[in-house]
């Protein structure tokens, strides 16, 4: 029988670019909790024994930029030079500016409102251009993929294991990967290949110890939860032979370039804008939020099997300028039906999209390793199936 290979990757929180995303997101959420209405575009980059704060911002709130970056950097466990990176120690520069005036305008006063209309919905502009796309299918209850929902698993199992003590010499990076064997008819049938690579102490044997210990206590459990067969699976448990020099020490990390990683494994594609650190007047982050939420409830309302959506909007401007749905010939009814319908349910302007999603919360930290999307957390409200029924109404008028 014809299969396929599909592979999707996860990192653990403290992989140099998590560390990043995860600086980012708490200076966003810290400002977030004292002026909900913080715009903010918050860049981190971390190397050895340095850590650089940027960007621009505009709120009412003060926050301990340097205090927030150790504190984080030390609850990811980065707390010992032996490590590579001690949050304690290290450098922190810190170089935030004002928002641009001219792109508050566009915000805070849209094309729509300068030319005439008085919905208020329609006076909050986008705070860039761009494209989002949304995805969601049926190989998961999560309705995630299969590849990057068992990546993620592995990846915080790990993270989990760690912090527990269970094994004292793993170190806070890491990073797993998952390849699925699917059929001809695009199903998942079994796991092919599962790596793991573990940040770790020196003087740790990688096949007595190591690959034994993660086998038992990260990959077996994991897999457990997926009713899928890994007979014949491969298991690499770091593949280089060692990985004592890790974090920012084996590699500089920078905001916003795990994009992949914090949506769908590459399983949909990716309008090329990153979340951490942005508040949600920029569509990069709420408007791909939004794009989950219709592709999950598309899918959730059994309208179709995978859902991919894609919305675009232009600077300063409420309206978007363009959406479309693919459904990959798994649609249960005609797709022009399913448009009409998230037309009719979905409102996608900017405005709209924070106010039913109530993104105006600190509540963006908890996303940063893990993913974005399938997450069962408080506030993540973008993974609700409440419009499900409302959209399987409309769509088969």
């Amino acid at each position: 029988m014809p299969t396929r290979l599909f592979t999707s990757e996860s990192v653990t929180e403290g992989h140099p670019d998590k560390i990043a995303d995860a600086i980012s997101d708490a200076v966003l959420d810290a400002m977030l909790a004292e002026d909900s209405h913080s715009h903010a575009a918050v860049e981190t980059v971390v190397t050895t024994g340095q850590v650089m704060v940027c960007g621009e911002v505009t709120t009412e709130a003060y926050v301990d930029i340097a205090g927030i970056a150790r504190s984080r950097i030390l609850d990811i466990g980065y707390d010992s030079s032996s490590k590579g990176f001690d949050g304690a120690s290290c450098g922190v520069s810190v170089a935030i500016d004002a928002q641009s005036p001219d792109i508050a305008q566009g915000v805070t006063a849209a094309y729509e409102t300068r030319h005439g209309s008085t919905d208020r919905i329609d006076s909050q502009g986008a705070g860039d251009q761009g494209l989002m796309f949304g995805y969601a299918c049926t190989e998961t209850p999560s309705l995630m993929p299969l590849p990057i929902d068992m990546a993620h698993a592995l990846s915080l199992q790990l993270t989990k294991v760690r912090k527990e003590g269970a094994l004292d010499y793993l170190c806070p990076d890491g990073k797993t990967q998952v390849t699925i064997r699917y059929n001809e008819d695009d199903k998942p049938v079994a796991v092919d290949t599962v790596i793991v690579s573990s940040q770790h102490r020196a003087g740790i044997d990688l096949d007595a110890t190591m690959t034994p210990d993660l086998r038992r206590l990260v990959i077996d459990p994991v897999l457990e939860r997926y009713d899928l067969d890994h007979q014949d699976m491969r298991v690499l448990v770091n593949p280089t032979g060692k990985f004592v020099i890790g974090g920012p020490m084996g590699d500089a990390g920078l905001t916003g370039r795990k994009i992949i990683v914090d949506t769908y494994g590459g399983m949909a594609r990716h309008g090329g804008g990153a979340f951490s650190g942005k508040d949600p007047s920029k569509v990069d982050r709420s408007g791909a939020y939004a794009m989950r939420w219709v592709a999950k409830n598309v899918v959730a309302a059994g309208l179709a099997d995978r859902c991919e959506c894609q919305v675009a909007y232009a600077i300063g401007a409420a309206r978007p300028v363009g959406f479309r749905i693919d459904t990959f010939g798994t649609n249960h009814v005609p797709e022009a039906a399913i448009e009409r319908a998230v037309g009719e349910v979905f409102d996608l302007r900017p405005g709209a999209i924070i106010a039913d999603l109530d993104l105006l919360r600190p509540i963006y930290s908890q996303l940063v390793a893990g993913g974005h999307f399938g997450r069962e957390l408080p506030g993540v409200t973008w993974e609700l199936t409440d419009r499900a029924e409302a959209l399987a109404a409309t769509a088969r008028l």
